[in-house]
């Protein structure tokens, strides 16, 4: 899966070069999308591009989205008709550029460990290249011994993970942290409120001991089921709220793909 496109031109991903010099390189300052392939086909292409034209204007950067979907359309008609991931990314420099990567294999059920992160106001609406914070975190939870982080604010306010939306169940309700505190409008995050009767709701550090189920939500993993937050066991994960929620999105999936 050693493929690429970089400017319109599709090639092997080990032979694409961008110039040191591009600012997407040197200071992170560009805008990506990540979109899931099945069986070829893009999910979601047309609102992942929205996106990415919603993070470059926030950003002050231009981009051409025209050139971006013939990039795609390119680029898949050399892959064929695989299971895959697809990075889409556009530099300061005005590079455009598509990667295709592997599915990363995950495990059943995920644990996490809280970790503080301030969300930055400046980059609110935009889905950034920097993103070497998210990524630390990651680290710091595995450095605990968890899959995965769950990004509170640090006066505690229950935010995302690291790259998907977070989803809890808390008193019989299905509840996800608001985007006012400043979480990504993940699009996969979308998909779960529009197959569920999930509410936005402030979750605190002091309401994780109470959940009874929890789950991250994104592009890659779809519904991924949480079994333990800092330790501390959920009772009976997956729950029945999350399995069906899974089911939910995976349906909603192959709909939006056979239409």
């Amino acid at each position: 899966m050693d493929l690429a496109i970089l400017d319109g031109t599709v090639q092997p991903a080990s032979a694409a070069v961008i110039p040191i010099t591009d600012e997407g390189l040197l200071r992170g300052d560009g805008v990506f999308e990540v979109i899931r392939l099945y069986a070829g086909v893009p999910y979601a292409l047309e609102e992942h591009l929205e996106r990415i034209a919603a993070s470059a204007a926030n950003l002050r950067l231009p981009i051409d989205t025209d050139a971006l979907r013939a990039d795609v359309a390119a680029l898949l008609a050399q892959a064929g008709p695989l299971d895959a991931t697809l990075r889409v990314l556009v530099t300061r420099g005005g590079r455009r550029i598509g990667i295709l990567e592997a599915l990363k294999p995950l495990p059943p059920t995920l644990t996490l460990a809280t970790v503080a992160f301030a969300p930055t106001r400046v980059l609110d609406g935009i889905k950034s290249l920097s993103y070497a914070a998210n990524m630390l975190t990651r680290r710091l939870a595995q450095e605990q011994g968890a899959d995965d982080a769950l990004l509170l604010t640090p006066h505690g306010r229950v935010l995302e993970g690291p790259t998907a939306s977070f989803f809890a169940v808390l008193e019989g309700e299905l509840v996800t942290p608001p985007l006012s505190d400043h979480i990504l409008d993940s699009i996969t995050r979308r998909k779960v409120m529009a197959v569920s009767d999930a509410q936005e709701r402030v979750l605190a550090r002091g309401d994780l001991p109470r959940l009874e189920e929890a789950f991250l939500a994104s592009t890659l993993c779809e519904v991924h089921p949480v079994t333990a937050i800092d330790g501390a066991l959920l009772p009976g994960a997956p729950g029945p709220r999350t399995s069906a929620v899974a089911a939910a999105v995976r349906a909603l999936i192959a709909r939006e793909l056979g239409a």
